[in-house]
C-alpha cells in the first residue's frame, strides 16, 4: 500500500466525519430556529425587565436610606473620638493613683523600718 492511497483513505474518513457533524449541527440549528430561540429571547426579556425593576428599587432605597446612615456614621465617629479622649483621661488618672499608692507604701515602709530601729536601740543600750 502506497503513501498516496493511505493519505486518500485518511482524507475520506475525515470528510465523512465532517459530513456527520454537519448534519448534527444542521439539526440543532433547525431546533433553535423553530422555537427554542424565541423561548430564549422571551426569557431574556423577562429577566431584563425584572433586573430593571430591582435596580430602580435599589436606587430609590439607597437614595433615601444612605443619607440617614451617613449621618449616623458621623455621629458614631464623634462619639468614638469623645470616648477615646475619656479613656485617655481615665488612664492618666489611674497612673497617678498607682504612683500615689506606691509612694505611700514606700513612705510607710520607711517609717516602719525607722520605728523598728528606734525600738531596738533602747534594748541594745540596756544590755
Amino acid at each position: 500500500m502506497s503513501f498516496a492511497i493511505l493519505a486518500n483513505a485518511l482524507t475520506m474518513i475525515l470528510c465523512m466525519a465532517v459530513l456527520v457533524q454537519s448534519v448534527r449541527m444542521m439539526r440543532s440549528l433547525r431546533t433553535v430556529k423553530d422555537g427554542a430561540l424565541t423561548e430564549v429571547v422571551t426569557a431574556l426579556e423577562k429577566a431584563t425587565a425584572g433586573a430593571r425593576s430591582v435596580l430602580s428599587e435599589m436606587k430609590s432605597t439607597l437614595g433615601t436610606d444612605c443619607a440617614q446612615h451617613a449621618r449616623l456614621v458621623d455621629q458614631a465617629r464623634g462619639l468614638r473620638d469623645e470616648l477615646s479622649d475619656m479613656i485617655g483621661i481615665a488612664d492618666a488618672a489611674c497612673e497617678r493613683v498607682v504612683n500615689a499608692v506606691s509612694l505611700a507604701n514606700a513612705v510607710r515602709s520607711i517609717e516602719a523600718s525607722e520605728d523598728e530601729e528606734a525600738e531596738t536601740k533602747p534594748e541594745a543600750e540596756l544590755a
